[in-house]
């Protein structure tokens, strides 16, 4: 790969853009004896595993001997042959039974191939039988699934809620009866809402296998984060005493070439000459052409499905471009909307080389098996270190060398990784956070578990101290029904239908606003009703398969949206307000450095208003401006806050603009909450104001942007004072020109007031005052 890296920086485009250039090393595999099941072992070596590394033989000792156990290991580790060696030796021995849970079906899809191949070669009277249990069946497909009484089932957590556990005690008795083993791969996405849903799924999966005296093991598969023995107990509701660590990767791998890619700077008179960079979207592409005409197989990720089909399509022109028209029709786009046909293959076509040129959604990043390939890149930082590591770790065909890219954008995270390279390659890993307390999803979650089997005062157990309150507020709105039985105090629901089915797992406001295409009707999309305010208000430029439309008419009442094809080329971004009430506050801590500065805790009540929105050219420059009607949206959620000294406050308004100094701040601190926490900034939500009616001072709120919160601001309240220092550090590493910042210090695309005020001077100037204990020097 260096002849290649060498070339890459002999291109005539080429201007300095390799910031830093990393070689991980590879290694040879570490093997470890295991005894195992003749048929199995058999079945294994025809296959070419004749020898398990010593990371999976951990994983089996300790499954075997009843623990739950969280293997915590790259990509390609070989993290399924863990849980599927005890899970098929259970089936063989006494028919105990395993179910497998993952986010996505394709996953599932993935496994259900692998696993029942496996099983085939054990030849007849094994008693292992795999099937998946999936939306995509039919009903009669579906009953012919519980009628074979398979030992192992794959399934996504929406079956598991809406098919299973409602109907344990009549069609799934067989199974819940048996159960040993719970597989949860990639435990890493059980995160925010959807996470913290599952962990209330999985709280409500232990109650009915404790109805059946049953009590599983938890296998939980999960990349490289900061924290995976605590994620793993919070999403299953088990003591982390509970779970074996196995983190220690030894499998075969050869050595891995990293490049931080950074665009270069270009002229842009609005902006001055710094901190506005050239597209990675365009950087990424001529990467791409250049790694597939030279004959890598390579595959680029992108945050976006219409983006990975647009540049997939741009990639072919540009090697056409190039006269190398015989690599464009194996260049293709993958993601999650595309059909199980389509989506197949390519897989196929990626493992045995037919197709040599992939741009992918984060479809790909999870354990589909796809082979190993020449070179990876990243369109853009994904946001945090384990999804980067997740996605190169798809670069690597056996020992030989491979190369991955990291293109990055123009804004505050990219920036910050390309000026400090160490804290992206010896950083500590994210943590993931999910709030099984979350007090907005427990009440559905209560009439779920009380539909499948009643409920009783040692629940509890599973749903924590605000139990007791919850029920008695269901109660009385006539929800659950009371009644004492012999064997003590139960409740039942008392409803009408399905609790189940009138909630979704994978968010909290069920509303959906559709949008038509005025030609002919159809609906072409779906929004969900805050989306819909943002991206499908009047006059909204909204982009869809390729196509662009505009919004000519927003119906609330109906829930639709009817949009019109459009050539406009510009683009829309709404302007609102803001304000917070604080409801209680539930912690506080005083700043080391400033013990005058308290910081707390608290729940809030947030109300945004849409007033209008912008049309910008590309380059950002606003075109005009119009004023909106739309419905105020309240989020009640969990912030932390703080006031600043009344010392630095009357420094700074005699220095600058004390008003953008404070929202900067806020601006900065959002922005990296990634770097400790898996999450998206687009996750975290802010507000400053130079004077707030709770606390009669200047202050800076950083909220959850979920229902209930998610658990975010709880981590970031816990390592505020280390959030503010690294802020203060990125934005003085920043050279722009402008007074008011650029996106790779201050601006956010996320900012409802067009990133105005905002002064990155005077951001800094009140970070360093927080955080040194004094206020830092003025910049000139």
């Amino acid at each position: 790969m260096d002849e290649t890296i060498d070339w890459l920086r002999g291109r005539p485009y080429y201007d300095g853009q390799l910031e830093a250039h990393r070689t991980l090393t590879g290694r040879d595999g570490d093997f470890a004896d295991v005894d195992l099941e003749g048929r199995l072992e058999s079945a294994l070596e025809s296959r070419g595993i004749d020898r398990l590394y010593r990371h999976q033989v951990a994983a089996v000792e300790a499954i075997r001997a009843g623990e739950n156990v969280v293997v915590a290991t790259p990509t390609a580790s070989g993290k399924s042959l863990a849980y599927t060696v005890p899970a098929f030796e259970r089936a063989m021995d006494h028919g105990g039974r395993t179910l497998y849970v993952a986010p996505q079906n394709a996953l599932i899809n993935d496994q259900e191939e692998t696993l029942s191949e496996l099983a085939r070669d054990l030849g007849f009277g094994s008693r292992v039988s795999v099937e998946q249990y999936t939306g995509r069946l039919s009903k009669s497909e579906k009953r012919d699934v519980r009628d074979r009484r398979p030992t192992v089932v794959l399934t996504n957590p929406d079956m598991l809620h809406y098919a299973l556990l409602p109907h344990a005690h009549r069609l799934w008795d067989w199974f819940f009866e048996g159960l040993e083993t719970v597989v949860l791969d990639e435990v890493h996405e059980y995160r925010g809402v959807f996470g913290s849903h599952v962990a209330l799924l999985l709280r409500r999966l232990r109650r009915v296998c404790d109805r059946f005296d049953a009590d599983p093991e938890f296998v939980c598969c999960s990349a490289t984060i900061g924290n995976p023995v605590e994620h793993a107990a919070s999403v299953t509701g088990t003591d982390e005493d509970s779970f074996r660590l196995i983190d220690e990767d030894v499998s075969d791998t050869g050595p891995t070439h990293w490049l931080l890619w950074n665009p270069p700077e270009y002229e842009n008179p609005q902006a001055g000459t710094s901190g506005q960079r050239r597209s990675n979207h365009a950087e990424t592409k001529r990467l791409f052409a250049d790694l597939v005409s030279k004959g890598h197989q390579t595959l680029t990720f992108t945050r976006a499905r219409q983006a990975a089909e647009q540049w997939a399509m741009e990639s072919a022109d540009e090697l056409r471009q190039r006269g190398r028209g015989d690599l464009a029709p194996d260049v293709t786009a993958y993601q999650a909307a595309l059909g199980d046909d389509r989506r197949k293959e390519i897989e196929v076509g990626l493992r045995d080389g037919e197709v040599r040129g992939v741009w992918s959604t984060n479809a790909l990043e999870l354990g589909v098996d796809i082979g190993g390939l020449d070179a990876v890149l990243l369109d853009g930082y994904p946001g945090t270190r384990m999804a980067a590591f997740q996605q190169a770790g798809r670069a690597g065909r056996g020992t030989d060398p491979s190369l991955v890219a990291l293109v990055a954008g123009e804004d505050q995270l990219d920036q910050y990784l390309m000026a400090n390279p160490e804290e992206f390659f010896a950083g500590s890993p994210e943590r993931a956070v999910v709030n099984p307390a979350n007090d907005q999803l427990l009440p559905d979650h209560l009439l779920s578990a009380a539909r499948e089997t009643w409920l009783s005062p040692d629940d509890r157990e599973y749903f924590g101290e605000a139990f007791p309150d919850l029920v008695n507020g269901l109660e009385s709105e006539g929800l659950l029904e009371q009644r004492i039985t012999h064997d003590g105090l139960r409740w039942t629901y008392d409803g009408d239908g399905s609790p189940q089915h009138e909630m979704s797992l994978r968010s909290i406001d069920d509303r959906e606003v559709n949008l038509l295409d005025g030609r002919n009707g159809d609906t072409i999309a779906s929004l969900s009703f805050e989306d819909a305010l943002t991206d499908a208000h009047p006059g909204a430029i909204y982009h869809h398969q390729g196509q662009s439309y505009e919004v000519v008419d927003l119906d609330l009442s109906r829930e639709v949206a009817e949009l019109s094809p459009t050539w406009a080329d510009y683009h829309t971004k709404v302007l609102h307000e803001k304000e917070i009430t604080v409801e209680e506050d539930r912690r506080e801590k005083r700043l080391e450095t400033r013990e005058d500065v308290p910081v707390r805790f608290a729940d809030v009540t947030m109300r945004k208003q849409i007033t209008g929105f912008e049309r910008r050219d590309r380059s950002g420059e606003t075109l005009a401006r119009e004023s909106l009607d739309l419905p105020e949206v309240s989020l009640r959620t969990k912030a932390l806050y703080f006031t600043v000294p009344r010392d630095v406050e009357s420094a700074m308004r005699e220095q600058g603009d004390f008003a953008g100094g404070i929202h900067a701040a806020e601006h900065g601190m959002i922005s990296l909450f990634p770097l400790e926490l898996l999450c998206d900034r687009g996750d975290i939500g802010g507000l400053s104001t130079p004077m707030h009616p709770h606390t009669g001072r200047s202050t800076i709120f950083i909220y959850d942007g979920y229902p209930g919160g998610v658990g975010l601001v709880r981590e970031g309240y816990e390592t505020v004072a280390d959030l503010m220092a690294q802020t203060a550090e990125m934005i003085g590493a920043c050279d722009c020109e402008s007074a008011g910042g650029c996106p790779a210090c201050v601006q956010s695309p996320h900012c409802g007031n067009a990133n105005d005020p905002l002064d990155e001077a005077q951001a800094k100037y009140l970070l360093d005052a927080l955080t040194d204990g004094k206020a830092g020097e003025q910049e000139e």
